[in-house]
């Protein structure tokens, strides 16, 4: 079955299998992780799949983040009153794990996409949250990414 995704993906010229896993990266829960994994599948070296899958999520989380920053400033511009009890419990708990916690485990429940998103409706610094974000994306897709070559060696053996 490798074999033949192999064969597939080798119709295309490099530049287009490249352009797919950036893009299928971009999916939310596709993300650099299964990205990483996708591309090794095809037959990509290891090094340009990781990185083709960490460029297509960190393009979209970053997207997500400061489209959810403007939305956030517009939202706030035009709010004159205080938050409401709801958001204050809310904020507190956000504040309790903070923005390293969440983007470096949010992963494993929600799409980096909507945990940045989420972060930076509860006020967390933008730039921060793309910080974090990223690291945590590199993290997410190395891993998965080192852990594909190795089962795909092990398969083919």
């Amino acid at each position: 079955m490798i074999n033949s995704i192999h064969q597939f993906a080798a119709s295309f010229p490099d530049w287009l299998q490249w352009a797919g896993v950036l893009l299928v990266s971009a999916v939310p829960f596709v993300e650099s992780y299964f990205g990483s994994v996708i591309g090794i599948a095809i037959g990509l070296h290891p090094v340009v799949a990781i990185l083709m899958a960490i460029i297509g999520n960190v393009i979209s989380m970053l997207a997500f983040v400061y489209g959810a920053g403007r939305l956030r400033d517009r939202a706030r511009k035009n709010k004159s009153s205080e938050d409401s009890p709801k958001r204050r419990r809310l904020k507190r708990m956000f504040d309790r794990f903070g923005v390293p916690g969440v983007s470096l485990l949010g992963q494993t429940v929600l799409p980096s996409q909507i945990t940045s998103m989420a972060m930076v409706g509860f006020g967390a610094n933008r730039n921060g949250v793309a910080v974090w974000q990223i690291v945590s994306i590199i993290l997410w897709g190395v891993a998965f990414g080192v852990l594909a070559v190795l089962g795909i060696n092990l398969v083919t053996r």
